[in-house]
Order: C-alpha cells, then structure tokens, then sequence
C-alpha cells in the first residue's frame, strides 16, 4: 500500500517538474513473472522513472546503506522495498535477500549493473541474483536531462524498455558465465539507445 502510495507521489512530482514522459515499449514488460529490470545508472532519479514506466509492477530496491542512518529516510526506504547493501563489503546478505524477494513475493527487482552513475562497467552480481532466482532480465535506457536544472527546464525524458534476456541457458555464472550475461545486456543497451535517438551519446555530469 505505502509502496503504490509512493510511487503516485513520485509519478505527479515528476510530471510536475518535467511533464509527461515518453515510456516506450512498454509491452515487452513481463505481467506474469518477477524480473529483474536494468538500465545503465545515469541520473538520481533515473530508478523513479524505472518504477513509474513499468507499472503497475512493484520492485524492490538496493541503497547503500548509508542512507539507513536517517530514522525518517529508513522509514521512507523500507516501506517502498528498499534494503541496504554495504558498497564497500556486500556480504551475502546483498545476494540472498534479492533472491529470496524474487522468488517469495510479487516484487520484482530494480538494479543497476554499473553500480555508479560514474561507472560503465557491469557487474557480476545482478547476473548471479538472476540466475539463482531463475527470473529474466529486462533491459531499459533513459536519455533525458542529466542535470535538475536542466530537468526543470522540461527537457523531454525518454525511457523505452527492451525485450526480456532469457539466461537459463549458461550453465555457470564463473567468468566466462558473467561475461556472456554482461556482453548480452549491454548489447541490448546500446540498441535501446539507437532505438530512441542514434545520435545519443552518455555524458557523465
């Protein structure tokens, strides 16, 4: 219920700041099943435009866990699905409890493979968390304002969502495992960003 509660609130708050979003290919979102949904980690409030595109599915979500340390900001986190992950030691904890939401509960999973908005690099994890939860991966791209300024002036926000990554078929997540998932996944980044506008091109802010 807080979860739904939230997520209108941030739906009128960001049309309100930069108007109506352009959300493309929204029906290649699974309606059935738990998945894991992706994107390259560019803005702060990229993961929002995320959980407002892909309604009226729920996610969870990692933060780091300084963010917990705030008793009104834990309590926002907690009740919209959020746990904590310690960035600089994980712990098993930040593979187990995304698992067990995945395969326990009607929550899907919003992640970002780049940890970073200042990274380009996918990890390994997402791509353990869905093997072991037996779920897909949904890749999305936002091209947008990259800056709030530049979001307060209306600039036009653009998600589009892609097909679902099936990869039941590697057997192992070793190395190898890891880099066909990764080399998938970023394939599908780069087309989505095609799909949308040819010429974008990520710019760190």
């Amino acid at each position: 219920m807080f979860y739904s509660f939230i997520r209108v609130v941030a739906r009128v708050v960001l049309f309100v700041v930069n108007g109506r979003a352009d959300f493309q290919n929204r029906e290649a979102l699974p309606q059935e099943e738990n998945y894991i949904l992706v994107a390259p980690h560019r803005t702060w409030w990229d993961p929002l435009y995320m959980a407002v595109g892909a309604r009226p599915k729920k996610f969870a979500f990692m933060a780091k866990e300084e963010l917990f340390k705030n008793p009104i900001l834990r309590f926002i986190l907690v009740h919209a699905n959020a746990f904590p992950v310690d960035r600089n030691n994980p712990g098993p904890s930040a593979v187990k409890t995304p698992i067990k939401l995945l395969k326990n509960s009607d929550l899907s999973l919003i992640m970002f493979p780049s940890g970073t908005r200042h990274s380009t690099d996918l990890k390994g994890g997402m791509a353990l968390i869905a093997k072991m939860a037996k779920v897909r991966i949904v890749p999305s791209v936002y091209q947008g304002p990259l800056t709030f300024k530049d979001l307060l002036k209306r600039r036009k926000v653009k998600m589009r969502f892609g097909e679902p990554i099936d990869i039941s078929d590697i057997k192992k997540m070793d190395k190898e495992g890891m880099a066909e998932v990764e080399r998938r996944i970023q394939a599908s980044f780069d087309q989505l960003d095609k799909e949308v506008d040819p010429s974008f091109k990520y710019e760190v802010k």
